[in-house]
């Protein structure tokens, strides 16, 4: 069966070829993929075969780097939602991300699916019950003391994190490559989103760099994912006694075996693997919530979910622009630990499921773009945190605890293991989830791995299996590479963050080179939009003018042969001008 063609326009394939992106017959574009490939492994060789030296590295990066961009990402992210709410509320709104007569490809009830399971993955299931409680026992300075306060606070922080911010960072790449791709029939590559900046130097090397940087920070953003997956993995086990030492080498033996397992499924294609994993994912994860729901504190989760919405909203403007900075060094270095690092692994996914949803956006306005992108995945994930978050808070501050150690600590891999221990049917449901998040393993591995080469094939929809197999293959040596790179203990989270705080940082300034390329898109589009409407307009009265004087010849309201003559020519010379 042939190839689906790439959506593009008739005069680009000689542009492609005039850029070295190949046509879709070729099975890579060569100055994307093999710059991507080089960095990708050199720091697998790097972190594997140098490890005491990549541990320094690390540890300087996390102690000199990161509490100096801190600052940079709250302000970066905050702007990001200010102007996803400025395209999408105002004049730019009624653009059509799609010829102006073309119909959405999904349903809305499809598409709004779609967009909650592109949010869906490792993180949730690791975050869900951990952050909350770390935010519990270890607030942001500043927080008062009262049990009440903390356990609020704990969750807002936590909606902060996954509501509307990472989302809003979603839709710049998203609109922007969505835009391109369906309004201006370019190919799928992040390089065309900033084409209305750069002109035709998009095609040539500014583009290579473009699309390289995107590969190069999705890898890494979906082997910090994998890596989390594997932590937890791991814990379950241990927790379950289903192994004595959780260590690394179960760990990097475990990466193996899953990874393995998505390049499978990826080989399999989107239609098959992908699409089934998904479901399956989909309806484990909606089981784990409608249980934990119904088996734990049920009234309280559910006035919880809605007054934690209330002190979101009232607290959102304030801890959008926090850094820390009035409570000193330990407030800047919290910010950095939590926030900072939520903004750069958004960041780092953002190519990933920017391209994702714009896929699955065609006819689309900008506005139901953006009301859909934003809203229905942030409260649906904000529904996650009040069921998994909620029951461990109820369990710490009304029930019998002990998921909190006498330190003060919380294990943050084996959290929600601990959690579901003290359920009806614990165990099993252990088991269910660490199936769960095996899954989720696997379709993050292989749904970036489509997404990567989709981009290092110059925009081809159907990549070649070979180059498939390599990023897949890439992404669980980058896993593997961090972890073994970053030592035992919690060092292993530490390094996680801290790779997706700096793998990130190239990335924003195309993501401020998209903002501005779609601020210009949309000015010239709504310019012309109010062209044509005047010219129809005065088309219209032209033609009523005309209509009126020839009507009142017919009814003898002429004045003479001569002036009628006149007054008619006039009109003529008016609408022709």
């Amino acid at each position: 069966m042939a190839a689906p063609q790439t959506a593009k326009s008739p005069g680009d394939t000689s542009d492609q070829e005039k850029s070295g992106i190949r046509s879709p017959a070729a099975s890579i574009a060569p100055r994307v993929f093999w710059p991507s490939a080089i960095i990708i492994v050199a720091f697998v060789l790097y972190a594997t075969v140098f490890k005491k030296s990549a541990q320094d590295v690390i540890s300087k990066v996390q102690t000199e780097i990161i509490s100096g961009v801190g600052w940079y990402y709250t302000a970066l992210v905050s702007l990001f939602v200010i102007f996803t709410l400025w395209v999408g509320i105002g004049r730019f709104g009624d653009i059509k991300l799609g010829k102006d007569n073309e119909r959405p490809e999904f349903s809305m009830a499809s598409w709004l699916a779609m967009l909650f399971a592109a949010g869906m993955g490792i993180g949730l299931v690791f975050w869900g019950v951990a952050e909350p409680l770390n935010h519990f026992t270890s607030p942001r300075p500043g927080v008062g003391d009262a049990v009440a306060e903390r356990s609020e606070m704990a969750m807002v922080q936590t909606f902060l994190h996954w509501g509307i911010h990472p989302w809003a960072i979603y839709v710049v790449v998203g609109l922007a490559v969505a835009y391109a791709v369906h309004r201006k029939s370019r190919p799928i590559s992040i390089r065309w989103a900033l084409e209305p900046l750069f002109g035709d130097k998009i095609k040539g090397a500014w583009g290579d760099a473009i699309d390289t940087i995107a590969i190069v920070g999705t890898v890494f953003g979906v082997a910090t994912s994998l890596g989390f997956g594997v932590l937890q993995i791991s814990a379950g086990m241990g927790f379950q006694g289903w192994v004595d030492e959780p260590g690394t080498p179960l760990r990097v033996v475990l990466i193996v075996i899953i990874t393995a397992l998505a390049t499978v499924s990826v080989v399999t294609g989107v239609g098959k693997g992908i699409k089934w994993l998904s479901n399956i994912n989909m309806g484990l994860a909606a089981a784990l919530m409608v249980f934990v729901l119904v088996a734990g504190p049920t009234l309280f989760i559910l006035n919880g979910f809605v007054e934690d919405i209330g002190a979101y909203l009232q607290n959102l403007l304030a801890l959008s622009f926090d850094t820390g900075a009035s409570q000193g060094a330990d407030g800047t270095a919290w910010v950095s630990g939590w926030t900072v690092f939520y903004w750069g692994w958004w960041i780092s996914w953002a190519p990933f499921v920017g391209v994702f949803i714009a896929r699955i956006s065609r006819g689309r306005t900008v506005r139901e773009f953006v009301t859909g992108v934003l809203l229905v995945p942030t409260l649906l994930t904000f529904l996650w945190f009040a069921i998994l978050g909620g029951s461990a808070l109820h369990r710490e501050t009304v029930g019998e605890g002990g998921l909190v150690g006498e330190d003060g600590a919380v294990g943050t891999d084996s959290a929600l293991f601990q959690l579901l221990d003290g359920l009806p049917g614990g165990a099993f449901v252990a088991g269910m989830t660490i199936l769960l998040i095996v899954l989720f393993f696997v379709t993050s591995s292989d749904s970036g791995s489509y997404v990567v080469d989709v981009l290092a094939s110059g925009g081809h929809p159907d990549p070649p299996t070979w180059s498939r197999v390599f990023w897949c293959a890439a992404e669980g040596a980058v896993a593997v590479a961090l972890l073994i790179a970053s030592g035992t203990g919690t060092s292993s989270l530490s390094t996680l963050q801290t790779v997706a705080i700096i793998t990130a940082l190239p990335f924003t300034f195309v993501m401020i080179g998209m903002c501005l390329a779609t601020a210009k898109s949309f000015r010239r589009e709504h310019h012309a939009y109010l062209a044509a409407q005047r010219k129809k307009q005065e088309e219209r009265l032209i033609d009523q003018a005309v209509s009126a004087f020839e009507e009142g010849l017919e009814n003898g309201n002429g004045t003479s042969s001569h002036g009628s003559k006149d007054s008619k020519d006039s009109v003529v010379d008016a609408r022709t001008t």
